[in-house]
């Protein structure tokens, strides 16, 4: 036992340099948090060391134990609520999450964001476990209760420690490498709601499934790590299909192929820009080969299946400054995405059937903050769905754009708790032509409770 708690603590050594050499891109202070982690680790062993020795040349009396903290899993709980009120009766959030494009996936009428309704709510609350299997796997659990009492697991997976030449194999169930906020748990964000692209294009919970991760992190100059995902490919947007079985046979529709149905591509380049600041650019790519929609209108119903693609292009820049507790700290980030779906009438009206159709969405959003005082920060978000809004094949349509300006500002008394107040102003475009166009306030609050390890940059 001894012994593997030593092999243990040699292994979260090295697994600590390595992520000092893959964090390298993010602000100093997280720097010097695990350069005091690793020396806090490293005098730990020595002294494991010096007391197995010890114990292993002593008698054992009968009874004793040992202590397997070594392999405990960090815990912690995260309470994310808020107030909140629009001037349409509450029905904001379902408006934002219905925002209209030429892609209505399996009968979705679209629903809206989790824990938002004219009141006070509670999003959720999240339960993270995370720490060391033993010297070769990392494993973390997520779990999210939802206001409505469900248990959804956000995330469950295993990754490996310490493969050769730079490489990293995840599997189970987590949040996709595709761009760059897609990987955020929701008390990471810096505005309360989800954007605009991200919502409408990749659904409430992102780009989420079950699968295998490689990523390859080389030795160059700078830092650069890229991957490859292969997924089963049960989503919300891209990637979706009809549920309900007897409306795919009369629309025509295949029943769901053997998984996985999905794959993705991502890389990520950060010079090195100095102690102080840090730039992360990369590019990512989405294929599903099974995907499935209904499309309505006053005569008839259609169901379409083909294929679909999302690529998007994502910016990250941050600045640390020296001042204590993010003042002046400054970060400015954008994406770009865009969803093109290559699809087939299967059924519906006999006139429409084998005509191809290509469905085309993209948008972007640009967001910055900027540390004002101590503890205080301020936010500035601009998004849109919809530059590019079109419908082609046996009939062509076009959609205009949907957009959104969003202020925050936030305090952070301690590492352990947020309080965020927001607004937004909000013209979205509706499937049937028209706008709507109103004000959204927020109240937020995120508290976190046990230990609960560093995020990434």
């Amino acid at each position: 036992v001894y012994k593997r708690q030593a092999v243990a603590q040699d292994s979260e050594i090295e697994a600590i340099k390595r992520s000092i050499v893959e964090l390298k891109a993010d602000y100093g202070r997280r720097i010097e948090e695990l350069e005091r982690r690793l020396a806090l680790a490293e005098e730990a062993a020595a002294t494991a060391e010096q007391e197995s020795v010890a114990r292993v040349t002593a008698t054992t009396q009968p009874g004793s134990v040992t202590s397997g903290t070594a392999f405990n899993p960090r815990i912690s709980a995260i309470l994310d609520g808020n107030f909140y009120h629009d001037g349409i009766g509450g029905e904001g959030p379902s408006v934002i999450s219905g925002a209209a494009q030429p892609s209505q996936p399996g009968h979705d009428e679209h629903g809206h964001e989790d824990g938002a309704a004219n009141g006070m709510n509670l999003r959720s609350v999240e339960l993270a476990f995370s720490g060391a299997v033993d010297p070769y796997f990392d494993a973390a659990v997520y779990l999210a209760l939802e206001s409505e009492g469900e248990i959804d697991i956000e995330e469950a997976w295993f990754a490996t420690r310490a493969l050769p030449a730079g490489l990293r194999l995840k599997g189970g169930r987590f949040l996709s490498e595709f761009g760059y906020l897609n990987k955020k748990h929701e008390h990471q964000w810096a505005f309360v709601d989800q954007n605009l692209p991200y919502l409408n294009l990749l659904g409430d919970h992102g780009l989420q499934d079950n699968g295998l991760q490689l990523t390859w992190l080389p030795k160059t100059p700078f830092y650069s790590l890229f991957g490859v995902e292969v997924l089963q490919g049960d989503q919300e947007r891209v990637g979706a299909l009809v549920d309900d079985e007897a409306e795919r046979v009369e629309l025509g529709l295949n029943d769901p192929e053997s998984g996985p149905r999905m794959w993705t591509l991502f890389a990520k380049l950060s010079p090195d820009l100095g102690y102080d600041h840090a730039l992360q650019i990369g590019g990512s790519y989405v294929h599903s080969r099974q995907h499935q929609e209904i499309h309505s209108d006053d005569v008839s119903e259609l169901g379409l299946e083909g294929s679909a693609d999302l690529w998007g292009i994502d910016v990250v820049y941050k600045y640390d400054n020296a001042a204590a507790y993010g003042y002046r700290d400054f970060s400015v980030q954008a994406e770009y995405l865009r969803s093109i779906k290559d699809l087939t009438v299967r059924g519906g009206d006999p006139g429409s059937v084998g005509e191809s159709r290509e469905l085309t969405t993209d948008g972007l959003y640009l967001q910055g903050t900027y540390g004002f005082a101590q503890r205080w920060q301020a936010g500035l978000r601009y998004d849109a769905l919809g530059l590019t809004n079109k419908l082609t094949g046996g009939t062509n349509d076009r959609f205009g754009t949907s957009r959104r300006w969003t202020t925050a500002v936030t305090w952070t008394p301690t590492e352990f708790s947020r309080f965020r107040l927001q607004y937004s102003w909000n013209d979205i475009l509706l499937e049937s032509g028209t706008r709507e166009q109103f004000d959204s306030f927020w109240l937020q609050f995120l508290m976190s409770l046990g230990a609960h390890g560093a995020h990434e940059f």
